[in-house]
């Protein structure tokens, strides 16, 4: 069943992409305020993972709602500014400023105010750009219509009518991209399965190490030989205790297994993805792992209320499969104030994917737990190679306490980030985590006890090793305070164009290295200083020219994916070199404004609507040759258009994108 849970949504998050999208439907409707004056409505039906970017956006943006009225002065004038409703502010990283967008619905009005009494009909048109997490569409421009009521009885009706038919073509409309989704381009498909199928593996690897860091804590450890002897001991044959302990071990897995499950029902697939970037999320959870990483380090003990662990154990003794359950219920509850935290920080981490992920992270922490019941019920004799408890456990829960209070300061980071606020730049951050190893190293090294803590005599070579390891790795982040940029950790401390030294000390950007030697007439430097083209014929001519494959990159000047992919993943030095060396890039903006001569003008035979612009052009031609309206996109193709790979999107992955690369630039040197 779970198999064919994860391949549903694999499935239903691969159609997501390289495909023809509308996610906007737009409705008219008309508010009659007097005899002159009225209100004129639009409002915009934006699909689920979708936003629609509000008017009033600073230049160098997302490009922003615009409204146009025909005729105006004519007949009627406008009467201030088309205003709009609250919406959403966030501070982008990308564009470094403050930008408004909308969620599901969003309304539009503008006030008029009649200067002729022959009006039934008014003409505008509205002109928007939507995005979702992975994908920005070129701005478009929609017709709209507004029927101004001849009577004062007919206002509400028409209304209302205008609203029906909408919802009607609406419906209409969703219907048919329903069945243009199920034309999605195979390769990102495969990629984005891909894609997820990993980040679920992850979650799961994670999770398990996690369940068996929990394992060696003083609350789990000791009861693994008491429970297994209980099992041995009550059952009457062999065969029937090891039944019982892998019914326990089972019922572990349960209990862990619904926890995850109520919190994904409960809060919703996307919306727990929507919290990972929420600046109160990321506060209340630093907040919470640094109690969990105080109550590890032996300020005090989280407990859950002894009646409820008493009532739990008095249903444990009733025996048969139900009682079993129960006691695997109590050691759930007993073992609280070490495994609650860890499990905490897991739900968390799982909430940044989505998903199903916290059942899958919920599966793979129980089933590390569970595991040794069942093993050691099959063999008693293991029981013998087991170290005693002793003071090593606290130790094991002290550690655990030093890696929730340097994961607390990422949450702190996430909201830092969000906010612009520059308090925790990657120095700073870096700053605080090699304080935090190095105090774990001093601790390993038996330089620094704590409470719980018992007389340390000599130091294990274990507990050597691992203390060398971890001083290695806090002088590994040393340098990083200087600029390095610490691939190990990659993703974790801000970025590092978010620090007090961008570049680093005495170190130039590659965008603001001189450029030497002559350019291909027709080409630039585009990002990270690659030779790029924006026409497409000129860009095809050169590489005929150097025998090179062509990479057609659709993308856009307000397109934060595509920044994205340029700043992550072309950066990488094996794609820069196949950028630089082996293609020819020629780089399409979907949403270049220039307008075309009159007499290269046209109407899409695939749109209908009429191609004004540059941007209108290359638009038309992704659409009309690739069935795809999103962007990044990217295709390599040989010097007769013909495709030499299937295309790609957005992949934040540098090694499948690099692969991608190699394939099609292979292709054409056969």
């Amino acid at each position: 069943m779970k198999k064919i849970i994860i391949i549903v949504l694999l499935l239903f998050s691969a159609s997501m992409f390289a495909q023809m999208y509308n996610p906007v439907k737009w409705s008219t409707s008309v508010e009659k305020v007097s005899d002159k004056e009225y209100i004129l409505k639009a409002k915009a039906i934006i699909q689920s993972g979708w936003h629609l970017y509000g008017q009033y956006i600073e230049e160098g943006g997302p490009s922003r709602t615009a409204f146009t009225f025909k005729n105006p002065n004519k007949n009627f004038e406008l009467i201030g500014k088309t205003t709009e409703e609250k919406g959403h502010e966030v501070v982008d990283k990308i564009f470094d400023m403050k930008i408004k967008y909308f969620e599901d619905k969003a309304l539009f009005t503008q006030k008029i105010k009649f200067t002729s009494d022959n009006i039934s009909n008014i003409e505008g048109e509205v002109e928007f750009m939507v995005c979702d997490d992975s994908n920005c569409l070129p701005p478009t421009s929609e017709e709209l219509a507004f029927k101004i009521p001849t009577e004062k009885k007919l206002a509400a009706t028409e209304e209302t009518a205008i609203v029906k038919e909408d919802s009607t073509t609406a419906k209409t409309e969703e219907k048919a991209v329903v069945q243009t989704e199920e034309k999605a381009i195979k390769p990102v498909v495969s990629s984005q399965k891909k894609t997820e199928s990993r980040g679920l593996l992850t979650i799961f690897i994670l999770a398990f190490l996690s369940g068996f860091a929990a394992l060696l804590t003083p609350c789990v450890f000791p009861m693994i030989p008491m429970t297994v002897s209980y099992f041995t001991k009550q059952s009457k044959t062999k065969a029937a205790g090891i039944r019982n302990a892998m019914i326990y071990g089972f019922s572990i897995v349960i209990i862990y297994v619904l926890l995850g499950s109520i919190v994904t029902v409960i809060f919703g697939a996307d919306s727990l993805n929507a919290l990972s970037t929420n600046v109160w999320f990321n506060l209340i959870f630093f907040i919470l792992l640094i109690v969990f990483a105080c109550s590890f380090l032996g300020a005090f003990e989280i407990m859950l209320p002894n009646a409820l662990a008493n009532k739990v154990d008095s249903q444990a003794d009733k025996g048969g499969l139900i009682g079993i359950f129960f006691m695997a219920l109590a050691l759930a509850i007993v073992s609280f104030s070490c495994t609650g935290p860890i499990v905490g920080t897991l739900l968390v981490e799982a909430a940044s994917k989505g998903g199903i992920a916290p059942i899958v992270g919920m599966l793979g922490f129980s089933i590390a737990i569970a595991l040794p019941f069942s093993l050691f019920a099959a063999f008693p004799g293991w029981l013998n190679a087991l170290p005693k408890s002793g003071g090593w456990l606290n130790t094991v829960k002290v550690v655990l306490g030093f890696l929730e209070l340097a994961l607390a300061f990422k949450f702190l980071s996430n909201a830092d980030l969000v906010l612009q606020l520059h308090w925790l730049e990657r120095e700073v951050f870096l700053a605080i985590w090699i304080a935090v190893f190095g105090m774990l190293a001093f601790y390993l090294f038996g330089k620094i006890t704590l409470p719980h803590d018992s007389p340390l005599n000599h130091i294990s070579v274990g507990r050597l090793g691992f203390g060398l390891l971890v001083l290695s790795f806090t002088i590994y982040l040393i340098p990083g305070l200087w600029g390095a940029p610490l691939k190990l950790i990659s993703g974790f401390p801000p970025p590092m164009q978010y620090s007090e030294s961008p570049n680093g000390l005495g170190v130039s950007s590659n965008s603001e290295l001189k450029i030497t030697g002559s350019l291909p007439e027709g080409a630039e430097h585009g990002p990270q200083n690659i030779i790029t083209f924006h026409d497409y014929d000129k860009g095809m001519e050169y590489a005929k020219k150097e025998g090179k494959p062509v990479l057609l990159d659709f993308t856009g000047y307000a397109c934060v994916n595509c920044r994205k992919m340029e700043e992550l993943v072309w950066s990488d030095p094996k794609v820069l070199g196949v950028l630089n060396n082996d293609v020819v890039l020629i780089s399409l903006y979907v949403d270049d404004k220039k307008e075309l001569p009159e007499n290269e003008q046209y109407v899409s035979e695939t749109t209908g609507k009429k191609i004004k612009t540059i941007g209108n052009k290359w638009s038309d031609l992704q659409i009309k040759t690739y069935k795809a309206n999103a962007q990044p996109f990217y295709v390599i193709v040989d010097h007769k258009s013909a495709n030499l790979t299937e295309p790609s999107a957005y992949n934040p992955n540098i090694e499948e994108y690099y692969g991608w690369l190699q394939s099609g630039v292979g292709k054409f040197k056969k």
